[in-house]
């Protein structure tokens, strides 16, 4: 069933994505409607007025799935499947044509021999005015002048139309032939082309190991792919031609027997190393530019026109002949498109880290399945499920070994033959160590729950020690100045300041995590019960005084009832904040954990299992926060009406 799901992906979002169309149409056409009803009803301010609209909530999760689907390619994947493959044909011919519109201005505003002559032009200008004064002798400064002076002429002879020799310009009209017979193949459309068996059985898009299937799937696929084959001997072709005409040959001997000479000279002379220093960094910058212009790959300006043209009608035609792949392009994959690397095509855009709904479900589909032999899990431990837990280990746990060493009496030893024979303490002993076997109890388990157990533990902890703390502080002069200040020390340092110290206390055992997500709540908690008890009103004291209530009566029925609210409140933002730590804490250092997922998809740059982690937080959270909700108002239900 899931292996079909996941395979049918594709089609699976187009039905999601239409039910979410029709459920953003209907929920804003409600919620206009009902809005029209309330307003007449209720005031600007009434607390009534927000309660309900759950058909708002409805708009918004239909909305960011939309959202979601677009810019994740997943709308283009769900209703035109083909698209990305007959893209990845086409980005075959625009990489097949790089290296020749590397050399045009078609990818960029001026041909690349131009870029060449005034870059080095500039550069040569340069080095000419920095000439280091008193570093050469007068021979050696004239023959460098005369080194650049021919660099100069090298570039001059290069750019000369009247100069290239015909066998150049032959090879250049052939590979303008070779593009323009392309051409015409591309004009003629794909009419008569057909897939291979190999290319129409390959995974659909987004669902084997390739991202996108690298065989043309389609006739107009067919015709792009060949093309590409083709232009990638062109280019070849291209890439040998050089210009290199008599006059730059004799040149570039000259001016590579002068630089030997000067060096000769450098090496000869005996000078302090400052000067030595010097004498060849200069010569060095002389030499770096000559050696960039020795392969003859600067043309003259007119040159490479017609191959410019070529190239130019020829991605044109492309652009025709793609026709509404080009509009499925441009409006339903946001980014660059698909581009084509060495081995594989991509999905280049915004869906480069935003993996589609579907394929977030399908890696969650794996991660959950409990069968570790099958592959699922993560790291061979369960996302979640349940393990029979000893009973034993749980009263090992919470019974202590000294419990048993007061008792009196001795453990027993072993006798003459070497039989051991236990006493009373010993069977205790094996009692409180968890070694007696008291049957076994089903325990949740999992990368979930031990994320979810180290939060609990601290809040728990947090609640217990920090709601009594806060209130007393609220009420007590001694308790708020003695401890305001030790809370106030290390409540505003961030959490991640403290785990480097504690994981390397407690290491990276779930002790060390508990004790900084508690460190956490317990601030929180504090502030929270504090506010809460400090703003109790007086008026409601001095009644309570005056119908003869004692301190633990006002303390229970006055102080903490109006300091619910905001422990409630606290024990909300406690949570996520010690959510948001955990998963921090069990990047820094762990083996389990939502937090140690994420870290190892990060390392591999798994973007799907980041966001299945990014899921399972968000889910986890919204989960806690209607738990919370839902506690406020059965336990302060007046709370807002007073």
């Amino acid at each position: 069933m899931f292996d079909w799901m996941s395979y049918h992906r594709a089609d699976i979002a187009a039905v999601l994505i239409f039910v979410f169309v029709v459920t953003l149409l209907w929920s804003i056409y409600h919620g206009v409607k009902v809005s029209r009803l309330r307003d007449k009803e209720q005031v600007f301010g009434d607390p009534e007025r927000t309660s309900g609209g759950w058909y708002w909530a409805v708009c918004g999760i239909a909305t960011i799935m939309l959202l979601w689907f677009y810019y994740s390619w997943g709308m283009a994947r769900a209703y035109f499947p083909r698209a990305a493959n007959e893209l990845c044909q086409v980005a075959k011919v625009n990489e097949a044509l790089s290296p020749i519109v590397a050399q045009l201005p078609i990818g960029s505003r001026y041909f690349k021999s131009t870029d060449l002559v005034v870059r080095n032009m500039e550069q040569l200008d340069e080095v000419e005015a920095s000439f280091p004064n008193g570093a050469f002798t007068a021979a050696e400064e004239k023959q460098i002048y005369a080194i650049i002076a021919q660099t100069r002429a090298l570039i001059g002879v290069y750019s000369n139309p009247s100069s290239i020799d015909a066998a150049t310009r032959s090879n250049l009209q052939i590979v303008v032939g070779d593009i323009q017979q392309l051409t015409s193949r591309i004009q003629a459309g794909p009419e008569g082309l057909q897939p291979t068996a190999e290319a129409l059985a390959q995974a659909p898009w987004g669902v084997g190991n390739e991202e996108i299937p690298m065989l043309p799937m389609t006739p107009r696929g067919v015709m792009f792919d060949g093309i590409s084959q083709d232009v990638v001997g062109i280019s070849k072709t291209f890439l040998t031609l050089r210009n290199m005409p008599a006059e730059a040959s004799r040149l570039i001997d000259l001016t590579r027997a002068d630089i030997a000479n000067v060096k000769e000279n450098i090496n000869n002379n005996v000078t302090s190393e400052d000067i030595a220093e010097t004498r060849n960094s200069y010569l060095k910058s002389v030499e770096r530019i000559f050696k960039r212009l020795d392969d003859g790959m600067i043309f003259p300006a007119n040159t490479l026109d017609e191959v410019n043209d070529a190239v130019a009608v020829m991605i044109e035609e492309m652009d025709d002949a793609k026709g509404s792949l080009g509009i499925i392009d441009a409006i339903f994959m946001p980014g660059q498109g698909v581009l084509k690397t060495r081995t594989i095509c991509i999905e280049q855009g915004s869906s480069r880290w935003l993996p589609k709904p579907t394929d977030v479900v399908a890696k969650l589909s794996v991660l959950a399945n409990p069968n570790l032999e099958e592959g699922g899990g993560f790291k061979g431990t369960r996302l979640l499920w349940f393990k029979w837990l000893p009973v034993a280990d749980v009263v090992g746990f919470f019974v202590p070994d000294g419990m048993v060493d007061i008792l009196p009496g001795s453990y027993g030893k072993h006798d003459d033959a070497g039989r051991f024979v236990p006493t009373y303490k010993d069977r205790l002993l094996a009692f409180a160590k968890g070694e007696v076997y008291l049957g076994s109890i089903p325990m949740l388990d999992g990368h979930i729950w031990d994320s979810l157990f180290r939060v609990l533990v601290a809040m728990f902890f947090g609640i217990l020690l920090g709601v009594p703390l806060g209130i007393y502080m609220g009420v007590s002069r001694f308790f708020k100045s003695f401890f305001d200040p030790m809370i106030e020390l290390y409540r505003p340092v961030p959490p991640l300041a403290w785990a480097p110290l504690i994981l390397t206390i407690f290491g990276i055992q779930d002790d060390g995590k508990i004790f900084l997500l508690f460190m956490v709540a317990f601030a929180i908690m504090v502030i929270s019960a504090r506010t809460g008890a400090s703003g109790t009103q007086l008026s409601k004291i001095r009644a309570s005084h005056s119908l003869g209530a004692s301190n633990r009566q006002i303390l229970r029925h006055v102080i903490l009832p109006n300091a619910l609210p905001e422990i409630l409140t606290g024990v909300r933002i406690a949570i996520g904040v010690c959510w948001g730590t955990l998963v921090a804490a069990e990047m820094l250092a762990g083996t389990t954990g939502v937090g140690f997922i994420e870290n190892v998809a990060r390392t591999v740059s798994d973007y799907e299992l980041i966001w299945v982690t990014i899921l399972i937080m968000g889910l986890l959270g919204l989960l806690f926060d209607i738990i919370m909700r839902k506690l406020i108002s059965i336990l302060i239900p007046w709370r807002g009406k007073g």
